[in-house]
């Protein structure tokens, strides 16, 4: 399949622009080229990674474009495979008159991500490094993009590939004994053998358990400021954006829908939501404000329970805190710049509490960071140098690993044979193999690159 058939998609986004890229991989890729493409250096003459001047012309020798082009000859390009690229003018007419010009010289169109397979299958890519090239494309701030180009520059790659080794010399160890007990490869303690594999568990469980501020990063979060009205929600959405963005007057009520937009804390996208302030209402638009405010409080991954410090706690405040999760709601006491009036006891429950005023800005920095305490789980890291699992898909290869071994040491506790003992650690390297595509079923396969864009 990968072999005998030439592919071709454009590999910018759809619409208007100044420059658009079509891309060719397959074996006949420079042959193609060479039969619509017309300048001073002819295509078999190019030298490679090189861009060239010329036209494209159809078969009644019609302009359809002056264009530069260059070929990228196998192995060195990004599919392993001879790659072209025409650099058209970026009109989606001309876009399309580019295409069928290739279409006619005998390729067909990618399917969605299929430059990557080819890479991935001719060895350019281990499968995660695959899979960051979505995660760098969809990156949605800047230390999710760090951590795509991270595993795509093989950094996630290379640890896997160091437990994966750490793996196969136990198990050589025990197979030898296995395959050989008459000969002369000395005795094995199973204790002292033992030792290592559960050092490495724990260190796959870390690497696992990094997933919750991995999915941060890659996902983002939603973020629900919840509380009566007038106690300073939109006030504090505004402050958060460092923009009016959201209606704040003396009257309460004000907010009457649910008004996202957003934001990126600590190098963190997330999508902050401004609900209608909590009460009993016979107002007919605010009472279903207040309907939606409960839905979003029970999908959020985070409330911010805001309420007034200046006052005592009222019948609404406690109304809105039922319909709070204490394991993911951190208290904001707004007014902070007044004197506290506020019985603190009722709030002990939940996570964390924080004292700001939207008015001055006091107490802002801390709640940024708590925020990002308690959606990463207290692991946020520098964000330069901390290696993370932003994918489920390797988040549960490696509990499935670690399962494996937690399994090995029981049966080594039993004293089970040792060929069960083999059987365990090979269920661990498969699971391991999984993250980096060397034991990956096609059917996995397809659909992660089924969720990549056409053209890459």
């Amino acid at each position: 399949m990968y072999t005998s058939e030439t592919i071709v998609a454009p590999a910018t986004p759809p619409g208007e622009g100044g420059v658009c890229i079509v891309r060719l991989s397959g074996p006949q890729a420079p042959l193609l080229l060479d039969k619509v493409f017309f300048g001073r250096t002819s295509v078999r003459d190019m030298t490679t990674h090189r861009l060239y001047h010329g036209r494209l012309q159809n078969r009644r020798s019609q302009l359809v474009d002056s264009v530069l082009a260059v070929v990228m000859r196998a192995p060195h390009s990004y599919t392993g495979e001879d790659v072209v690229e025409v650099h058209c003018h970026g009109s989606s007419q001309i876009l399309r008159n580019v295409l069928d010009l290739f279409l006619d010289a005998g390729a067909r169109m990618a399917e969605p991500g299929e430059f990557t397979r080819r890479a991935f299958l001719n060895g350019r890519l281990d499968l995660s490094q695959a899979e960051a090239v979505a995660e760098v494309i969809r990156a949605r701030s800047e230390r999710a993009g760090r951590a795509a180009l991270s595993q795509l520059d093989g950094h996630l790659s290379r640890q896997i590939y160091e437990f994966t080794r750490r793996l196969k010399e136990p198990l050589a160890l025990l197979e030898a004994h296995i395959d050989f007990p008459d000969d002369d490869v000395g005795s094995l303690d199973l204790g002292d053998w033992l030792r290592p594999l559960e050092a490495l568990g724990r260190e796959m469980r870390a690497l696992a358990d990094s997933f919750d501020m991995g999915r941060v990063l890659r996902e983002g979060v939603s973020l629900l400021i919840l509380g009566r009205p007038n106690v300073g929600k939109s006030s504090l959405m505004n402050a958060l954006l460092g923009e009016s963005r959201a209606i704040v007057t003396e009257v309460a009520g004000t907010t009457r829908d649910t008004l996202e937009e957003s934001i990126v804390v600590a190098g963190f996208p997330l999508r902050l939501v401004d609900a209608a302030g909590v009460r009993d209402t016979a107002d007919p638009v605010e009472r279903e404000g207040v309907r939606r405010a409960r839905e979003k409080a029970e999908s959020a991954d985070l409330v911010l329970l805001v309420v007034d410090g200046s006052q005592p706690l009222a019948e609404e405040d406690f109304l809105a805190m039922g319909l709070c999760r204490p394991g993911s709601t951190l208290v904001v006491v707004n007014k902070s710049d007044l004197p506290l009036r506020l019985d603190p006891a009722p709030l002990a429950p939940f996570f964390a509490r924080v004292e700001v005023s939207t008015r001055t800005g006091q107490g802002l920095e801390q709640l940024r960071s708590s925020i990002v305490e308690l959606l990463t789980g207290g692991h946020a890291g520098s964000g330069e140098e901390d290696l993370v699992v932003t994918d489920r898909r390797h988040r549960d290869a490696l509990v499935r690993t670690v399962e494996a071994l937690d399994r090995l040491a029981v049966a080594v506790g039993g004293q089970a044979p040792l060929e069960c003992l083999s059987l365990e650690l090979r269920d661990a390297l498969d699971a391991l193999g999984q993250i980096t595509g060397e034991t990956t079923p096609d059917e996995i396969l397809d659909q992660i690159f089924s969720r990549f864009c056409i053209g890459k």
